[in-house]
């Protein structure tokens, strides 16, 4: 079905830039970068998928079946997103909330061209109707420049001035209600959101993407194009792999910032390995993901590898625990997905519960943002990030937003949760403002 063509690179770093700036010519494009950061669970360094032969574009309702039926009727390597709001598949739930953004709640395709870049070795994979073109692609694509530059101001969008959903006194408020169900022990932990947009605006997406990139070099970067919808992602975080019948979960809760004084950075590192509140955080969410992994996995298989680790990255510093578990073969991977889904770190728990109580108190509908991106292989394995860190651009719209947000516990101060907000916004805020 596919035609495989290997090359040796004499230098991947700029052949990564030239691939990208060939891929704007397609309306559909999936581009996942790991920025090679080092982690025990990875295949490739770069995926590109783009050029739609068949896909799928559906709303909530029995979103999750269609895929289903889509994943083994293609048999094939399959790449696109589950927006939060497939949450209303999975359980009686609704999504009334304010959607400025319009992208439809889940939506795959199957990429006629495929990359795969690993240290210094690109494997190409063409469906076998277009493998006569690969080694024309391959000489084209390294005629684009080793360079993205940042175009000048565009006087037709004006500069991207960005607003604020709710302001801080009423993300405050917002938070001691949410503080009033924990007390009344409605709930023990829910992650609440909030909506920074620019209306009237446009940006650069390649350029924006690149900018957001460089300054936080995640493992889970995602350029995303379906027509005038974009997600620019710098996400730090994993939902669900899937190996054979091994499944990765590897939730993030604990933020810490960073500091340019090596001495003040350790000292911030040992800080969130040591805080009460960001532990008991993680701990939670690591409860809730066992459970819903025990749903699909052999009984007894589901374990915790690592809990409560510190990773850093450019921006800040995360605490990530990794969970796994065993399924039979006979286990559709969708269905992994289906009983996992919206994962853990974006909900709370208990997971039903936190979820009604988030719809009630934010003002926007999440859509893509806390959903995943990320494909599956002819195989059926699958790896899936958190659409966090993440700008959302709809061009024909002119409308422009990122969404942040953080767990809020019984320990929580609003003062403090505000503050982790704007730290976790500020890659975002900076390329925004920067580029227009």
């Amino acid at each position: 079905m596919r035609t495989t063509k290997t090359y040796i690179l004499e230098n991947s770093s700029e052949f990564k830039i030239k691939l990208l700036q060939w891929a704007q010519q397609f309306d559909e494009i999936v581009w996942l970068d790991s920025n090679r950061y080092s982690q025990q669970y990875s295949s490739y360094d770069v995926v590109l998928a783009v050029d739609a032969l068949t896909a799928i574009k559906t709303d909530y309702h029995t979103g999750f079946d269609k895929l289903k039926e889509y994943q083994e009727q293609t048999a094939d390597w399959i790449f696109g997103y589950l927006s939060y709001d497939l949450k209303n598949d999975t359980e009686k739930l609704t999504s009334e909330n304010l959607d400025s953004l319009d992208f439809p709640d889940l939506y795959f395709f199957q990429p006629k061209k495929l990359f795969f870049l690993k240290d210094n070795s690109l494997e190409i994979r063409y469906l076998n109707m277009v493998d006569d073109e690969i080694e024309e692609d391959y000489q084209f694509i390294q005629t684009f420049p080793s360079f993205i530059k940042v175009p000048k101001e565009d006087t037709s969008c004006g500069k991207v001035k960005i607003s604020l959903r709710i302001t801080k006194d009423v993300y405050k408020h917002k938070i001691q209600q949410m503080l009033a169900h924990i007390q009344r022990g409605d709930i023990y932990e829910a992650n609440f959101c909030q909506e920074f947009f620019a209306e009237n605006s446009c940006i650069a997406p390649l350029e924006t993407y690149h900018h957001l990139n460089q300054i936080s070099k995640p493992p889970f970067a995602t350029f995303f194009r379906r027509d005038n919808q974009y997600l620019l992602s710098a996400s730090p975080e994993r939902y669900l792999r899937k190996e054979g019948n091994r499944i990765i979960s590897q939730p993030i809760k604990g933020t810490a910032k960073r500091s340019q004084i090596d001495k003040e950075d350790k000292r911030l590192i040992k800080e969130l390995e040591n805080d009460p509140k960001e532990r008991s955080e993680n701990v939670m969410i690591v409860d809730l993901v066992r459970n819903d992994l025990s749903r699909t996995a052999k009984k007894g298989a589901v374990q915790v590898e690592e809990l409560c680790k510190v990773y850093t990255f450019p921006q800040v510093h995360q605490m990530i625990s990794t969970v796994v578990s065993e399924i039979s073969p006979e286990t559709s991977p969708v269905d992994v997905i289906r009983t996992t889904f919206p994962m853990g770190s974006m909900t709370g728990a208990p997971k039903i519960s936190a979820m009604e109580i988030i719809e009630n108190l934010e003002t926007s509908k999440r859509g893509l943002y806390s959903g995943a991106v990320g494909y599956f292989t002819p195989k059926g394995d699958f790896d899936f990030n958190v659409v966090i860190r993440s700008i959302l651009y709809n061009e024909d719209k002119r409308y422009i937003s990122y969404t942040v947000g953080g767990a809020i516990t019984a320990k929580s101060d609003p003062d403090k949760e505000y503050e982790e907000c704007l730290i976790k916004a500020k890659a975002m805020r900076e390329v925004l403002e920067g580029v227009s």
